[in-house]
């Protein structure tokens, strides 16, 4: 494995990958699991950038954990056990792979079912930020909504908007519209995917409130097994969310979060034309960026990291 420093993994070389995304690293354990490691690497704008944030991870798996098990009164997940975790599947247990594990992969990697990943970004705002700020502000929609006049920066919708985008490899996810959707996977798939990413975000959001954070938007994957639709990938994590301090919201400005925002910010404000070769980040922006992650971890799950 290599890493940005003794406390990075950026890479992880188990045996044959079968699948290596921006964070997460896939490998096949056969009968139907597969070990998923996240490694700390970021990405923003669509690459993955020259530094990581250490234990991020770590971090990612153990948020992703809490929230499955939060979520799976409202849908079943691909989540078996964290391979640090008892309840590794016996029929997996002593495969090569996992027998050579170090505790610094083991902290970051989740046991999962295979599933037949539907290749739509299932995304859903409660409150408008981000791109769908930039998109307000140029034409008055988000997402193809029209959206009323006076709106600012951080307001929040009278109800979540369900904003699908592509899953694309390399390059940048582009959006879909609703009919698009149907088209892909069918029209009462597409409503399903649509019903359960609002319900998941809507109970979520509530959820998250009382713990000081509002949940702005975020993405999620899902698969099929067994003919059903399931969650999978990650979950409500600061990768794949906006976290904003509740004690600090205030609509007409950027919040104060804790998600990679502050890496995006930072960005914005290098100069970078987000063009490759994405630049490593400096040491203060990796320790703030961490740090957020951290008290991420800390609101939701009520647990202080480490564990």
């Amino acid at each position: 494995m290599s890493s940005n420093n003794a406390n990075t993994i950026t890479d992880t070389k188990l045996g044959d990958l079968l699948h290596r995304g921006k964070v997460r690293d896939t490998y096949d354990l056969g009968s139907g699991y597969l070990l998923m490691v996240a490694t700390d690497r970021i990405s923003a704008f669509d690459l993955v950038l020259g530094s990581g944030i250490p234990e991020k991870g770590s971090l990612l798996c153990e948020i992703s954990s809490y929230w499955f098990d939060q979520t799976k009164h409202l849908i079943p997940n691909h989540l078996v056990t964290l391979a640090n975790r008892d309840g590794i599947p016996n029929e997996v247990k002593d495969h090569p792979i996992l027998q050579g594990l170090d505790d610094g992969i083991k902290n970051r990697s989740m046991i999962v079912k295979k599933a037949k990943r539907i290749d739509i970004e299932c995304v859903v705002r409660g409150y408008i930020t981000g791109s769908a700020w930039s998109e307000y502000n140029s034409s008055g929609t988000v997402g193809g909504y029209n959206m009323p006049t006076g709106l600012v920066e951080g307001d929040k919708f009278p109800d979540p908007l369900f904003t699908p985008t592509t899953k694309a490899e390399e390059g940048h996810d582009m959006p879909m519209t609703m009919q698009e959707v149907e088209d892909m996977v069918g029209v009462d798939t597409a409503e399903s995917l649509r019903k359960l990413t609002i319900d998941i975000y809507n109970f979520a959001h509530s959820h998250a409130l009382p713990k000081g954070i509002i949940i702005a938007d975020t993405k999620m994957e899902f698969g099929i097994l067994d003919d059903r639709i399931i969650l999978i990938d990650e979950l409500l994590t600061p990768d794949s969310s906006r976290f904003w301090d509740v004690s600090m919201y205030k609509p007409g400005k950027s919040q104060p979060n804790f998600d990679k925002q502050f890496v995006r910010d930072w960005l914005n404000e290098s100069g970078w034309d987000k063009n490759p070769p994405a630049p490593s980040l400096p040491s203060e922006v990796i320790g703030k960026t961490q740090d957020r992650y951290i008290q991420a971890y800390n609101r939701i799950t009520g647990k202080t990291w480490p564990v």
